[in-house]
């Protein structure tokens, strides 16, 4: 019956591991979009870039919009204080297929999409004298405006932009009141490197760092009152496993498979029920294991002191619950108040500082549970976990028309900013704002690995230089920042950071294994089952 019950939970802990875990990925938001549908070719080379357009009403500055420039026409100004402030005219007809009755003077000229083609209205708008055009979309998304194939005369020399249906009603709706409008266009270009990169960078390696020797740790612990109750030949140790790994799962080589199956079913599933809806029993999913994650770090934290050892160790029968600590009663309410203060005000501007605290110490929590006992079963997990990324992020879009991880991420449909399991900084100095973000599944996976290299150096007895950890949490560092390097070259657009992180992270661990001539024992028996004879000589002398 205990193995039934103990295999039920590793499913349950891989079932739970895959939900929080299904989204891997750094993002930092497009503003730059490629597109192989609608190539290059002389004259509609442009790029797809973001557009602000800030409006006025006289001399009162209102609101700003975001539009999407066009592949052919000149480039737009990437700075303000370089972008010309230019009335706003009505094309009339609106459609400006044909000559505008209305005469321009370097005005800008508002028309509807439709009719004719996007060049033809360019070209017309560009006749009559106007300085740009501002297309109108027919729907509230933007829309690519390219070059049609059998087009020859694509030299266009005024800036072409697309607004959303919403921003061009509003502008239409202010000019027919006769209020005199006016725009600048320009389309400012992202920071080479943001300070929120930074922070993310460190809140990972650091998280990774914390959990790895809170697991370490633990397992020291265990092995010394293990070797302690071996050499005392005590009766009431002869389920030593049970002992050892109370509260700890042990995933194996079918749980790591079978992960990267689940992790699967459930993106797609975020997927294709993505909505408002949706996104709000994620965030009631997400405060539960936020809750859980938050408490067993307090209680661990707290029972380092002196004036909580009593109430940690004293215990309680709650019904449904079994026994809990004092300590444990007394951190509850508030974790539980934080998470749900957090989930009614987590549209606020400064709402990222609470969902990161309740992820980080979700994630430290989950790789202090869950363990890889073998670099065997850790090259299975992250070889599928790297294919995984791979295929949700750039293969998804042959089958789907768009990245499914990256819509998922980014919380499309839904109405909010993103999923909540998620950690997240807002760009400081990014003229675009949004946030920088990096999937759980990103610290988890290899943080699994990371953990296990630090619990067989301390349990082998080995230095920190002489053993693995170092180089393991080395290469995780190095493996994090090259993703942030690629991220920035591909304009803020999403990637899969295990695509950068196995190699180095796993890389780094068989290739110094098999020079030290480890790798045997760490690929197949991993963690030693008692302490090496170094440390228990010392024991047993104190």
């Amino acid at each position: 019956m205990e193995g039934v019950t103990k295999g039920s939970r590793a499913v349950l802990e891989v079932v739970v591991l895959s939900l929080i875990c299904s989204v891997s990925l750094v993002f930092a938001g497009d503003i730059v979009h490629q597109d192989d549908i609608a190539p290059k070719r002389p004259g509609c080379d442009n790029n797809f870039v973001l557009v602000k357009v800030p409006t006025w009403i006289g001399d009162n500055e209102e609101e700003e919009f975001v539009g999407v420039g066009a592949r052919f026409g000149p480039t737009l100004e990437s700075k303000e204080k370089d972008a010309n402030k230019s009335r706003v005219a009505l094309a009339d007809p609106p459609d400006c297929c044909s000559t505008p009755k209305n005469k321009l003077t370097g005005e800008v000229i508002l028309v509807h999409r439709g009719n004719c083609s996007f060049t033809d209205k360019a070209h017309v708008a560009e006749a009559a004298g106007a300085s740009a055009i501002l297309i109108i979309n027919n729907r509230t998304e933007l829309f690519k405006m390219v070059c049609e194939p059998d087009e020859s005369d694509v030299d266009i020399r005024i800036p072409a932009v697309m607004l959303p249906q919403d921003a061009g009603a509003s502008l239409k709706e202010s000019i027919q009141n006769k209020l005199n409008v006016s725009v600048q266009l320009y389309s400012p270009k992202r920071p080479l490197v943001d300070v929120a990169e930074v922070f993310l960078w460190l809140m990972a390696v650091g998280t990774i760092l914390c959990a790895s020797y809170w697991s370490a740790w633990s397992a020291r612990e265990a092995a010394i009152e293990q070797d302690k109750i071996l050499k005392d030949a005590s009766d009431e140790y002869l389920n030593t496993e049970s002992s050892r790994s109370s509260g700890v799962v042990d995933i194996n080589t079918t749980s790591a498979v079978l992960f990267v199956v689940i992790a699967s079913c459930f993106l797609v599933m975020l997927y294709k029920l993505m909505s408002y809806w949706f996104i709000e029993v994620l965030v009631v999913l997400f405060a539960i294991g936020g809750v859980e994650g938050l408490q067993t770090c307090l209680v661990a934290l707290l029972s380092c002191f002196r004036w909580f050892e009593h109430p940690a160790e004293t215990f309680i029968k709650v019904p449904f619950l079994g026994a809990v600590s004092y300590l444990t009663l007394g951190v509850s309410p508030f974790c539980i108040v934080f998470a749900v203060v957090w989930a009614v005000y987590r549209k606020i501007s400064f709402a990222w500082i609470g969902q990161d605290i309740l992820g980080i110490a979700l994630i430290i929590t989950v790789i202090q549970i869950i363990r890889v006992p073998n670099l065997k079963v850790g090259t299975v997990l992250l070889s599928c976990a790297f294919l995984y990324d791979i295929f949700w992020v750039f293969v998804s879009k042959w089958w789907f028309d768009e990245s499914v991880m990256i819509m998922v991420a980014r919380g499309d449909k839904s109405g909010e900013d993103g999923i909540p399991m998620l950690l997240k900084i807002p760009r400081m100095f990014d003229p675009w704002g949004g946030y920088s973000i990096i999937g759980f599944g990103d610290i988890i996976l290899p943080g699994l690995l990371v953990a296990f290299s630090l619990r067989y150096d301390w349990l082998s007895n080995k230095s920190l230089r002489a053993g693995y950890f170092l180089w393991a949490m080395f290469a995780y560092g190095l493996g994090l920042l090259i993703t942030y390097v690629a991220l920035n070259l591909m304009d803020g657009h999403g990637q899969p950071a295990l695509l950068y992180i196995v190699p180095f992270t796993l890389g780094t661990l068989l290739t110094l294994g098999k020079q030290r001539g480890d790798l045997k024992h760490l690929w197949r028996k991993g963690e030693p089952d008692r302490l090496c004879p170094h440390v228990q000589l010392q024991s047993s002398e104190q």
